[in-house]
């Protein structure tokens, strides 16, 4: 798969207390994500979200999770975090999608979106990217009961050449399966959250710099090889 960039971003996601969220910036982390799925051991209100995201520097992203909410949600979510990009992890339709980020978006634009695909057996990546044209990428996770990866692994060697979208790994990383997601991917990014835990919705400050350790670890074997 050809990467975009020859840097690998990283996406801390489940975050739910100040300090966590002062460990990824630390850690030199792209984006953190807040789940606004109230079933989720992590899911936080969009007003704590809000709170949250106004920690943030500049060039760090807010990311929202979204499973099978209102469009009215979404435009409740946003007014508390209004430069979040919305992550849909449920089964949303591409109009679904499409329609959501209209609503949410500013100034009457289309707010960025990021589409989680659950790797199935089966699974036509390539079709589903196609669907799903005008997603800002594609974030691959574990197919698993329910929604979310469950901290699982899936086949690596399913994700297939010239997906025509940025690629976000997930799915049971950590810092110690990380290089070679990396390497085997390939990914415009990667995105962590209970590899990086202490206790569910709790982060752990010293695995995620181990994460992010690892990231840049991996961009530079390929480096070297490229």
């Amino acid at each position: 798969m050809t990467r975009p960039s020859q840097r690998t971003r990283i996406k801390i996601c489940g975050l739910t207390r100040e300090a966590d969220v002062e460990a990824a910036v630390d850690a030199g982390a792209d984006a953190v994500g807040f789940v606004l799925y109230p079933r989720s051991p992590r899911h936080v209100e969009p007003r704590r979200a809000g709170e949250l995201a106004r920690r943030l520097p500049p060039f760090v992203a807010p990311v929202l999770l979204f499973v099978n909410a209102a469009p009215g949600d979404l435009v409740a979510a946003f007014a508390e975090v209004p430069h979040g990009i919305a992550q849909f992890h449920g089964d949303e339709s591409p109009e679904d999608c499409r329609s959501a980020a209209r609503a949410a978006g500013p100034g009457g634009a289309a707010r960025p979106w990021i589409r989680a695909a659950r790797m199935a057996e089966g699974l036509d990546l390539l079709d589903f990217a196609a669907r799903y044209e005008g997603a800002a990428a594609l974030l691959l996770d574990a197919h698993v009961e329910g929604y979310g990866g469950a901290g699982k692994v899936f086949d690596w060697s399913r994700v297939p050449t010239g997906v025509p979208a940025p690629v976000v790994l997930s799915g049971g990383l950590s810092p110690a399966n990380v290089i070679e997601g990396v390497l085997t991917v390939r990914p415009f990014a990667v995105d962590v959250s209970s590899g990086v835990e202490a206790s569910k919705g709790v982060k752990d400050a010293a695995l995620i710099r181990r994460f992010c350790d690892a990231v840049r670890e991996a961009d530079a074997r390929l480096a070297a090889t490229d």
